[in-house]
């Protein structure tokens, strides 16, 4: 191990809420070598965040404590500095990047404003002209293409990968010593996360910092890290080199967290009563939903009279059958299309041309009050249950009117029923029908979100990134859950999602789109293992794999 530069020694990080005392960090010790990186593990809530920002010191003094610890950088304990020599430390010699670079970055200020601003912060005897050019070279540095016209550019004018290289060029632009890196890839796309790990990786070869960094992604750990941590409901439970850790790890949780990953999954063989395996053979091979030179454009409008200059060809020209019965993963990066097709599918969004059978019918065309009978045999789990269910509805409520709309259940309490045994058929409890969504957890609510699609007893549901936002352990139940469920109501699944290890264990069939296209398609086998167009080889290039 190099000489250290970070020492963490016995910290612990107390948090006020209320009258409650939240023991968020509880006597955590390691220690980052010199021109190296740390990865800190864990789920959500395990205190990986909370630590990051007692190293900076970012915590609000009114609500955080340190009963005990040190953070020694260089040498110096930053517990005890006082405000204006731990402002001298940030930024210059630690900084610091967010997850969410569009709620981290002022979205009244230009980039270039923002970065001169840490500049002349530290630097109050550099020039206009130096920060300038100074601001213009650390955007050069993360790769922004013509740098000097986006430095007059806002926030919202870039895509989600430019956004994360100026908050990666804002905390560098000083030359810091240690950068903090807070999953700050977990939202970009593989691709593009590939190019920001090889981007980090090639910055920190440089300029020899070293490099503290957070995720949940085992994959990032092993092309990023040195050593790391692995973090509990505020304890480091296991605390290693990379190769030790990763294969050979001692604590059950950290065994737990591997066994998780869908590539460790053993996937469960689809079995069917006898009774019922002449009929499935000829359904499996039936298509429940046909899609046929399928457009879904959107109209691009100015001038004063908003006349239309192009389209946005969301989805275009796509031909796709969906086997009953089967698990079909619809795969590509943000606006590729997935998310249009999918609720052109359900006729939520009004396709512009083609048509889009189920069960041999035509939906495209029906009115409201045409499409509700089909209603019932096709649904959607959203992506974000936080913000898809109503907080303002009981759990019971949610799931009993669809019922009392399509006329399922002779009354009230028969619904009541229904309700409890498909809550049970998420593994969930019948009590939680008296709930409301900001009492569960996120793993909960996807579970709710998953009760609601199944309400109505549907034959074709439509799963938008419903693993994205959610830990390992409770997306390894989640993806369990859904084979469970497909073997016992024989559903029909499109399965939308950018995550190559959740396609490989759970789909039969892989589509990838690409700017509205579909580009190629197979058995997942045939498409994991040899993809044959470029666009399908350079995705799965990109995916960080867990190699040890």
């Amino acid at each position: 191990m190099n000489q250290p530069l970070l020492e963490v020694r016995n910290l612990r990080t107390y948090l006020k809420s209320g009258c409650r005392e939240v023991r968020a960090v509880e006597d955590i010790s390691f220690t980052i070598p010199k021109g190296e990186s740390f990865c800190l593990v864990g789920e959500s809530g395990s205190g990986k965040s909370v630590s990051a920002l007692s190293v900076i010191r970012l915590l609000p003094e009114a609500i955080a404590s340190h009963p005990s610890g040190e953070i020694l950088f260089n040498g110096q304990d930053l517990l005890k500095l006082d405000d204006p020599a731990i402002r001298k430390v940030r930024g210059s010699q630690i900084a610091m990047i967010f997850q969410e670079p569009m709620t981290s970055l002022n979205p009244v200020l230009t980039i270039g404003e923002q970065i001169s601003e840490a500049l002349q912060l530290h630097y109050p005897s550099m020039s206009v002209t130096e920060t300038e050019e100074r601001t213009i070279l650390a955007l050069e540095q993360v790769q922004i293409s013509k740098a000097s016209e986006r430095f007059s550019d806002y926030p919202h004018q870039l895509s989600g990968g430019q956004r994360q290289r100026v908050m990666i060029a804002m905390a560098l632009a000083c030359e810091p010593q240690l950068l903090i890196a807070d999953e700050p890839t977990t939202a970009l796309d593989v691709t593009v996360q590939a190019e920001i790990l090889r981007l980090m990786r090639q910055l920190q070869d440089d300029t020899g910092m070293s490099m503290l960094f957070i995720t949940h992604d085992f994959g990032v750990v092993a092309q990023m890290a040195q050593w790391v941590g692995v973090m509990r409901e505020g304890r480091l439970v296991e605390n290693g080199s990379c190769a030790a850790v990763l294969r050979n790890p001692q604590h059950t949780y950290t065994q737990h967290l591997l066994a998780s990953l869908p590539e460790n999954l053993t996937k469960p063989t689809l079995v069917r009563p006898p009774i019922q395996e002449a009929i499935s053979q000829v359904a499996d091979n039936v298509s429940l939903v046909q899609i046929r030179d399928l457009k879904v454009w959107f109209p691009i409008r100015k001038g004063l009279f908003r006349r239309t200059i192009d389209y946005v060809r969301a989805v275009d020209k796509v031909s796709l059958d969906i086997p009953k019965g089967q698990i079909v993963a619809l795969v590509g990066e943000s606006g590729c299309g997935k998310t249009t097709l999918g609720r052109a599918v359900l006729q939520l969004e009004k396709p512009t041309s083609g048509s889009i059978h189920l069960e041999g019918h035509e939906l495209t065309g029906l009115n409201a009050r045409q499409l509700r009978p089909w209603r019932k045999k096709m649904q959607i789990a959203f992506q974000d249950p936080q913000s898809s269910l109503n907080p303002r509805l009981l759990v019971e409520t949610m799931l009993t009117e669809p019922m009392k709309v399509h006329g399922i259940g002779a009354n009230h309490e028969e619904r009541i029923e229904l309700a409890a045994q498909i809550l049970e058929s998420v593994q969930l409890m019948r009590d939680f029908l008296w709930r409301y969504p900001h009492e569960f957890s996120g793993g909960q609510r996807q579970r709710i979100g998953l009760a609601r699609a199944l309400t109505l007893n549907p034959e074709f549901i439509v799963c938008d990134e419903i693993t994205s936002a959610l830990d390992v352990s409770v997306q390894a139940e989640i993806l369990q859950l859904l084979l469970n469920i497909r073997q016992i109501r024989n559903l029909t699944l499109l399965f939308i999602t950018h995550n190559i290890g959740v396609v490989e264990y759970l789909s039969d069939w892989t589509v990838v789109m690409y700017k509205g296209k579909i580009v190629e398609q197979g058995e997942t086998a045939q498409i994991c293992m040899n993809p044959r167009h470029p666009y399908t080889q350079k995705l799965l290039a990109a995916v960080p794999r867990l190699l040890v």
